[in-house]
């Protein structure tokens, strides 16, 4: 019986037979400045990191690098798919204001409120990333066992070539959806902790 081990890596945008999917993440800070909401936007626009995808800079972003790591077990003149693993490695960007201090209490509120869905949706970047890994594990080790391990390997790399299309197409259309109903969601935000603040003052 002899064991081979090969590992490959995928590059997603934004520029996973074992269900662990593992993710690791590091977060990275860019500097804006402004006292209102507008010239916060502008900073956003303007030193927000760029995003190859769109072509555009954004307030946050989160660029993944998927490594697929399998071993193949090779018996009786038959090549089998004997463990799968698939780790994201993932680098988010978020944007850190530091004019609070001179900024007015209405605009810190809106900050806070915008910078906490800000990392909301790039987590949820991590989320969509994550299910996806776990796709490519179960599908790779559903593979049949086939006369050569080559061939088995160019299947593999074929269906994590797929599944990671299908993510990245995953991640354009959360975007998407999450861009229509922004104003929205910022508004019920910070509804909620205008809400909560008012509470805080009159309890009971």
């Amino acid at each position: 019986m002899k064991h081979i081990t090969l590992t490959f890596a995928l590059l997603a945008l934004a520029t996973s037979s074992a269900t662990s999917a593992d993710i690791s993440r590091t977060y990275s800070y860019f500097s804006i400045g402004g006292n209102t909401l507008s010239e916060i936007e502008q900073q956003l626009r303007s030193r927000g990191p760029h995003v190859q995808s769109t072509g555009q800079r954004h307030p946050g972003a989160t660029r993944m690098e998927f490594k697929t790591k399998i071993t193949y077990e090779e018996e009786k003149r038959r090549c089998r798919i004997a463990d799968v693993k698939v780790s994201v490695d993932a680098r988010v960007f978020l944007p850190r204001w530091r004019n609070r201090k001179t900024a007015g209490p209405e605009t810190a509120l809106i900050w806070d409120t915008l910078s906490k869905d800000i990392k909301r949706h790039e987590e949820s970047h991590l989320g969509i990333a994550k299910r996806y890994a776990r796709s490519i594990e179960s599908e790779i080790g559903k593979l049949a066992p086939h006369s050569d391990c080559k061939t088995l390997q160019a299947r593999a790399e074929r269906v994590a070539q797929k599944k990671l299309d299908e993510h990245d197409a995953a991640q354009v259309r959360f975007d998407r959806i999450e861009s229509g109903n922004f104003e929205w969601r910022l508004m019920r935000l910070l509804n909620y902790r205008l809400e909560q603040l008012e509470k805080g003052r009159n309890p009971g």
